[in-house]
């Protein structure tokens, strides 16, 4: 069984699937806990700290991006915590993943087609070639 578990999310429909199947994993184990991780990325950063009136607002906004899933994972009475990492999604998360020691990641995918995924990469993908333990993607 899965003890710790993490989730990878970013606000959208794909990562609240992701954490939906978390739920349902965690629910086979009492103890098990949930850590929801959210990649501020280095890309985007510079564009959420002009349009932010200071790092307190900027990070409410990123916990209300989180808010469906956290509320998710809440309503079944699942530990749970969240972390904010910063830098590139992909390898953050893998380092993140590595280093704690995580039974089981899971995370959504954006569903690009072959193309797609091959000029742009995918999260998801880079992950699963990396990270050491299970990886779950839902769709």
């Amino acid at each position: 069984m899965y003890g710790k578990i993490l989730v990878a999310a970013d606000g959208s429909d794909h990562s609240l699937r992701a954490a939906k199947e978390a739920v349902r994993i965690a629910g086979a184990n009492r103890e098990a806990q949930i850590t929801v991780v959210y990649v501020a990325d280095h890309d985007n950063a510079k564009n959420d700290v002009l349009h932010s009136g200071s790092s307190v607002e900027l990070d409410l906004q990123r916990r209300k991006k989180l808010q469906p899933v956290e509320e998710a994972i809440a309503a079944e009475n699942i530990n749970y915590r969240v972390e904010i990492l910063h830098g590139i999604p992909g390898p953050a998360i893998v380092d993140y993943v590595n280093q704690e020691g995580f039974d089981i990641l899971v995370i959504g995918s954006r569903g690009l087609n072959s193309l797609q995924e091959m000029v742009l990469g995918s999260v998801s993908h880079k992950v699963v070639k990396r990270a050491d333990c299970p990886v779950l993607i839902v769709k």
